[in-house]
């Protein structure tokens, strides 16, 4: 993984919520390898693993938390003494949403703000989030910029769309340092392969490999902006550490400035394993969008950020992962 920062971190103290799954564990290994002062992992592991967190134990400034950001005296807790939060604990997915609003509202929107408070509270220095390009909901213009953002079309994308509101708030009011980050289909190893809500690369990768059914919603031509794990590594890194005044208070596409379609990813993947399989069309997904492709020029003016990894470098790296995971 290349570097993304240039400042000194070794007594600098990070806060990583959602560190057991798979944005942040890849964030708490970055932070861990270039030798950050202290981090610590804040998970419930409802959606996160504890196999993530055994990768980080051996080092000494480790702090795992296990404990839920509903829960405020929890948050209050893990921000004391941090320096910088990286906020990337949620329950993602938008037909989970659609089947259970509440629980998707009780823990992106109370536990968002019950993490918004905690900083406050504590005086941490910086504070980034994770957003989504769901926001951008039924705004139908490509590419996506910041300042132009539709109707949400599910309960997570508001919920999403509810963080951004209070985190500008937050920044106003109290002269929080908040950075927002809308991801845009960020995959790659330790995505989670299993249960209703499985990621579809690696849902893909296990079927073509064990010859089960893949389905693909749609007609397979609706597009997507993938961007590997790394880049949205790299956007937290920068936000979280950024000098320029000019970079808080606002909320930025992370992605690659490129889109493809669900076919092709299919057929890209089966020709990385060398393996024919149909895939079995159904209909469309509720909530979901149709197109999406990322105007990444804001990060990049004030976060200097730069995808490192492109869409096929990216998942030939993360197919090898899976296929030995199923190996």
């Amino acid at each position: 993984m290349s570097v993304f920062h240039t400042k000194d971190i070794s007594k600098s103290s990070f806060l990583v919520t959602g560190g057991a799954g798979f944005i942040g564990s890849h964030i708490t290994e970055y932070l861990l390898k270039h030798g950050a002062g202290k981090v610590t992992v804040l998970d419930n592991l409802a959606t996160g693993f504890q196999k993530n967190i055994d990768l980080f134990i051996k080092y000494p400034q480790f702090n795992f938390i296990e404990g839920d950001i509903r829960d405020y005296e929890t948050c209050l807790k893990a921000c004391e003494g941090i320096d910088h939060v990286t906020h990337q604990a949620a329950l993602g997915s938008v037909p989970r949403s659609v089947k259970d609003p509440v629980t998707s509202n009780a823990v992106n929107v109370n536990g968002h703000l019950n993490m918004l408070m905690a900083a406050k509270e504590q005086k941490v220095k910086t504070f980034v989030y994770a957003s989504s390009s769901s926001v951008y909901g039924d705004e139908p213009n490509l590419p996506k910029h910041e300042e132009r953002v539709g109707n949400p079309l599910s309960p997570y994308a508001v919920t999403k769309k509810t963080n951004e509101l209070y985190a500008d708030v937050f920044g106003k009011l109290y002269g929080m340092k908040i950075v927002g980050l809308r991801y845009f289909n960020v995959f790659g190893a330790r995505q989670d392969p299993d249960g209703p809500y499985a990621a579809v690369i690696p849902l893909f990768v296990s079927g073509i490999l064990n010859q089960t059914p893949v389905y693909i919603n749609g007609d397979g031509e609706q597009t997507r902006d993938f961007t590997y794990v790394d880049n949205a590594v790299q956007a937290n890194i920068r936000g979280m550490l950024a000098e320029n005044d000019d970079a808080f208070g606002k909320a930025y596409n992370v992605a690659v400035g490129e889109n493809f379609s669900v076919n092709l990813l299919y057929s890209s993947i089966r020709e990385m394993l060398g393996k024919e399989h149909e895939a079995t069309y159904r209909e469309e997904r509720e909530g979901d969008i149709r197109n999406s492709l990322a105007d990444i020029s804001l990060a990049r003016k004030h976060l200097g950020y730069e995808p490192t990894k492109r869409f096929m470098d990216g998942l030939a790296q993360t197919v090898e992962f899976f296929k030995e995971m199923y190996s």
